[in-house]
Parts: C-alpha cells; structure tokens; sequence
C-alpha cells in the first residue's frame, strides 16, 4: 500500500509557474515508478510526467520543455515543476505510484487553474 497526498495547486496567469508536491507514505526507491497524470472536464486522464525508480524520465509532447518531474529519495517527494503554463494545462493533477507488481496508487488530486 502507499499513500499519495499532493500539495501545490493553485490558480495562476497563463506563462506563469507552480510547483506540485507528492509525498508518499513509503520509500519511494523502491517503486517502479511514480508520475503525475491531469484531467480536464470532459477529457480522459493523461500521463504528464514519469520518472522510474532508475531515474528515468519521460514527458508528454504538450509539456516537453516546460514540466520538469524530479524526487527527493530522502523524503519521499516527487515533484512537478510547471513554467510557462498555458490554458490548456488546467486540470486535476494527479499523482500515481505503480509498484513492482504494477498495482497503481493515486493521489486525491489538485486543481491547476491557469487563466488567459
């Protein structure tokens, strides 16, 4: 079991920045990777951002340059660096942990308003 609660959300102008936190409840070493995923009304969930329990990262084309996904083994934070946000970046925010047998934990969410 792990949990995920993320932090940082916010409403913000467009080509602004915010930062979203995950905190879980275990090493986060020893998962096979954590990401954050967002959903906009009316649209299916989307992977943003992952990084593998390696360090390895990858990113969704719309956000490529301007998401950065790091971690903090120590502390058993993954963040979400997001410069230069646009409009279309709004969304719930989620934040997923997949273990090594590819069970999949999620975050309550935060919401990423981003006004034109």
């Amino acid at each position: 079991q792990v949990q995920l609660v993320e932090s940082g959300g916010g409403l913000v102008q467009a080509g602004g920045s915010l930062r979203l936190s995950c905190v879980a409840s275990r090493n986060i070493f020893s998962l096979a990777s954590m990401g954050w995923y967002r959903q906009a009304p009316g649209k299916q969930r989307e992977s943003v951002a992952t990084i593998t329990g390696g360090g390895i990262t990858n990113y969704a084309d719309s956000v490529k340059g301007r998401f950065t996904i790091s971690r903090d083994i120590a502390k058993n934070t993954v963040y979400l660096q997001m410069n230069s946000l646009k409009p279309e970046d709004t969304a719930v925010y989620y934040c997923n942990a997949r273990d090594v047998i590819r069970m999949d934990y999620w975050g309550q969410g935060t919401q990423v308003t981003v006004s034109s």
